[in-house]
């Protein structure tokens, strides 16, 4: 399927036929990612994986459409933040950093990745891993978002700012303030 990742065209030919394979393609290469940032997003694994399958979903019955000129991922993120605004707004109405800030936020955010690495290797990278948890937890939801879509997704500035609907500044903005709030945050840990 290296040829679907390549082409934009061939997605949108699929979603438009709802195309099975395709569809169990996308959910395989991105289940993941999406899943970890519903969950940073709502702050709980159940909310997230309910969001999870309401915007897979939504690919289905708006796959029509999706156009070949955008990147699959950022529509996929989009529509995901859209449904958890959504959903967060109608739980408890307020600010939008209100509405992004996870329930309980002193949780851990991360999802486990025990696949690639040994029982060692998990035990020496947890402390280090819980720190850089908490400290996100701290950060304002706006600032946090974007650390998240940057750092743990990959996606270039230009993405995250259409996924979260701002200027591609202000993106530069939050990300350069989320960063020194982290470093900050995880020397004051670590002192």
């Amino acid at each position: 399927m290296n040829a679907v990742e390549q082409d934009a065209g061939t997605v949108a030919r699929g979603l438009r036929r709802r195309d099975p394979t395709l569809i169990d393609y996308l959910i395989q290469q991105y289940q993941y990612r999406l899943l970890r940032y519903l969950l940073m997003l709502t702050g709980s694994r159940a909310e997230a994986e309910d969001l999870f399958q309401e915007t897979w979903m939504r690919v289905l019955e708006k796959g029509h459409q999706y156009k070949k000129r955008w990147k699959f991922e950022t529509w996929l993120f989009t529509i995901g933040r859209h449904l958890a605004i959504d959903f967060l707004r109608r739980r408890q109405p307020q600010s939008l950093d209100a509405l992004l800030q996870p329930v309980g936020s002193s949780r851990s955010l991360e999802l486990e990745d025990t696949a690639s690495s040994s029982a060692f290797e998990q035990a020496s990278q947890g402390e280090e891993a819980a720190s850089v948890a908490t400290a996100l937890a701290h950060l304002p939801p706006s600032c946090r978002e974007v650390l998240t879509l940057r750092f743990h997704e990959d996606m270039a500035l230009e993405e995250i700012a259409r996924i979260v609907d701002s200027p591609l500044s202000t993106v530069k903005s939050r990300l350069y303030r989320g960063l020194e709030e982290l470093r900050n945050l995880l020397e004051g840990i670590g002192a």
